[in-house]
């Protein structure tokens, strides 16, 4: 275990001696150790099933894109020591979620010029030469209606035109709404796109605290293992004195091999858990890295709720962006309903004409026009209805949204208060786990009680190690989410881990 708390070499060879037992006693514990035997082999089967790693199914389309990132460089043989901020800043630059809702957001740019240029005068420019022949027999005109004769084909002759051409919306209303409509929805992508940082912070933040939760875990482990080693070298010792009978020996092999093949599980769960955080932040594939924090506890002391659901209604971007989205839809019904009023549009155009550029003269033209619509097939009615859908559909988001955003304020108090309890509780079940440890060992060693007790004492020492190292995680966790909840992840939850405000 180095100083970061991440496990260097293994500690585990798979290879165990097997004790001899005294002749003496060999006859008088042939029957016991038989029966015994398949007992402990039943339960290290047991043991095995339920410390063994479950795999994982990953299904396509069943994973958030916060999730997954774009690689930023390339890896480099150097170990890279990563800390807790510097995960987040390389989160807010890599990950996908972001990235994507970054897109969306230049999608909605592009859907307000869209809409914004029905509004803007929209210029023209062309430059026209005409060279054609025309038959006059396909007009009709023939030789014997005339007293003259009249040619099949005239021409050629030619023209030159150069014009510029204006079209100006002086007035429609429908035109107008549906602008204002898509500067709301623009709003609300930007909205969004801050939303999504606080939950890149927030994916972040979990990710580091699980893996730094499983090093810590590696560490208690490792610490198992040295104890469950002791105690077996003790018992093979024992027995071989004659002093204690073979089950406390594979008692404690059946303990030793127990907390091994745990220390086997953490130390994997530990490199997938890396692996994860590094595909979340963007760190390029392979990039070996180190975790250079552990567990943090600093105490926090909540501020009434009222407190932070004001906060959160203010300063939650989803929360923000809801409300333009509904705004949105109120000024799409409106365009919606301004189809059937009229528009007035003006068209203009100036320009030189004539034979060629060295014979025109010079011509212009303005003409406007009032757009009456009076039957458009049930073309305003469908957008109505649709329009009135959306809108319905914005305002009940909007409501569910406020009412996730008070759920989440509180659950995050109340984890934040029951997670600070347990961990003041986990520890102090630490302190005397260990107490009745080391007396156990104690009593062993005097051959007082045989190695059962010094076994139970070591698990529930491990119980309450494990208890300890998930309260500490519920706690940073849910200040990191009490952070979110209220719309300040960003920036508010390096404060809150420091047990700030």
């Amino acid at each position: 275990m180095n100083e970061k708390g991440c496990p260097e070499d293994s500690l585990y060879d798979g290879t165990f001696s097997q004790a001899k037992m005294p002749r003496s006693l060999f006859f008088i514990n042939r029957g016991v150790s038989i029966i015994t035997v398949l007992l402990l082999s039943a339960i290290t089967g047991v043991l095995a099933q339920s410390t063994a790693p479950v795999p994982s199914i990953s299904l396509p389309g069943s994973q958030s894109t916060f999730t997954g990132s774009e690689p930023e460089g390339k890896a480099t043989s150097e170990v890279l020591q990563l800390g807790y901020e510097e995960a987040i800043e390389r989160g807010l630059r890599n990950n996908l979620g972001l990235l994507l809702s970054g897109d969306q957001t230049i999608l909605a740019r592009g859907e307000r010029w869209k809409e914004l240029s029905n509004l803007l005068p929209n210029a023209t420019a062309r430059i026209q030469e005409d060279v054609q022949t025309l038959s006059l027999t396909a007009l009709g005109l023939k030789s014997n209606v005339f007293p003259f004769p009249v040619p099949k084909v005239i021409g050629p002759f030619n023209y030159f035109d150069a014009r510029a051409s204006v079209t100006q919306s002086v007035f429609n209303f429908q035109d107008i709404e549906k602008e204002r409509a898509a500067s709301e929805s623009l709003k609300s992508a930007q909205y969004n796109y801050k939303d999504s940082r606080e939950v890149v912070v927030l994916a972040v933040g979990n990710a580091y605290l699980v893996a730094i939760a499983t090093a810590a875990r590696i560490e208690t482990t490792d610490a198992q293992v040295t104890n469950a080693r002791a105690l077996y070298n003790k018992a093979v010792d024992q027995q071989n004195a004659g002093l204690s009978p073979a089950i406390d020996t594979l008692r404690a092999q059946v303990e030793l091999q127990t907390r091994q093949q745990q220390l086997i599980v953490a130390r994997n769960d530990y490199a997938k858990q890396k692996l994860s955080l590094a595909r979340i932040i963007g760190l390029p594939p392979g990039q070996q890295f180190q975790l250079t924090e552990k567990a943090p506890y600093q105490a926090l002391t909540p501020m009434p709720l009222e407190v932070y659901l004001q906060r959160a209604y203010a300063s939650r971007w989803d929360y923000q962006a809801a409300q333009s989205q509904v705004h949105s839809a109120e000024l799409t019904h409106r365009a919606a309903a301004a189809g059937r009023y009229p528009s007035l549009d003006v068209n203009a155009n100036y320009g030189d004409i004539g034979v060629t550029p060295a014979h025109s003269n010079g011509t212009w033209q303005v003409n406007g026009g009032i757009t009456i619509p009076i039957f458009q097939g049930g073309k305003v009615h469908s957008d109505l209805l649709e329009a009135d859908a959306q809108l319905k559909q914005a305002r009940s988001q909007l409501g569910d949204l406020r009412g996730r955003i008070d759920y989440e304020v509180r659950t995050a108090l109340l984890d934040l208060t029951a997670a600070a309890e347990q961990v003041e509780v986990a520890r102090s079940s630490v302190d005397l786990a260990e107490q009745a440890f080391t007396q156990s060992k104690d009593r062993f060693s005097a051959g007082v009680t045989d190695n059962l007790e010094v076994v139970q004492a070591q698990e529930a020492l491990a119980s309450a190690h494990e208890s300890y190292i998930e309260s500490l995680y519920a706690h940073n966790l849910a200040k990191v989410e009490l952070a979110r909840a209220i719309g300040d992840a960003e920036q508010g939850v390096k404060r809150f881990l420091k047990g700030e405000h």
